[in-house]
């Protein structure tokens, strides 16, 4: 049941990258080239319009309420950053990078605003562990130190998992139940 769980969890997030980044690339504009249309894609900004739409879906009028409610979805929302980091699955077979120069998500040049970057792909940096394990791969590292790498990428993505949860846990403890549908509905709680 606990494997069932994991699984169904990372089925989740992955379902949540997808999402965000057909969201990005819309938020982004619809230009051509190799960056996938995010020459204009501020962060920052796409998470503010996340937020204000919650905040409406939501229903808060009060600021108050919605300050610590946004603290709390903030918290979810690097918990849940942090998984994907982790999740080496994320970087596509070789952990993403691509060591001539390109980023890991189409672009052909790493020209800013180009979406690209070496090792990054949906805007996201691979964790350490991550990037060390790959790194190992690539070399033709020996069985032992690739077991050991693997082993550190699986523990530092249990204990990411266990912040994500305990998060969404404090989050869950400030909502109403519609509020709490609202925010299963957009992924944020399971």
């Amino acid at each position: 049941m606990n494997k069932l769980k994991k699984v169904l969890m990372l089925a989740g997030i992955a379902l949540m990258c997808l999402s965000a980044h057909d969201l990005m690339a819309q938020v982004g504009g619809g230009g051509g080239g190799g960056g996938g249309g995010r020459r204009n894609f501020d962060p920052a900004q796409f998470r503010q319009q996340m937020l204000d739409g919650l905040k409406d879906s939501m229903e808060v009028t009060n600021d108050d309420e919605w300050n610590v409610l946004q603290a709390a979805i903030g918290k979810v929302m690097d918990a849940n950053q942090e998984v994907q980091q982790s999740t080496p699955r994320a970087f596509g077979g070789r952990g993403g990078r691509n060591r001539n120069g390109g980023g890991g998500n189409g672009g052909g040049t790493n020209a800013p605003g180009n979406g690209g970057g070496g090792g990054r792909r949906g805007g996201f940096t691979p964790s350490p562990e991550v990037e060390a394990l790959s790194s190992a791969i690539e070399a033709n590292a020996s069985a032992d130190e690739i077991k050991g790498k693997l082993t550190a990428v699986r523990s530092a993505l249990e204990a990411k998992q266990a912040k994500l949860v305990a998060a969404q846990a404090d989050l869950q403890k400030l909502v109403s139940t519609k509020q709490e549908a609202i925010l299963v509905l957009r992924g944020i709680l399971k």
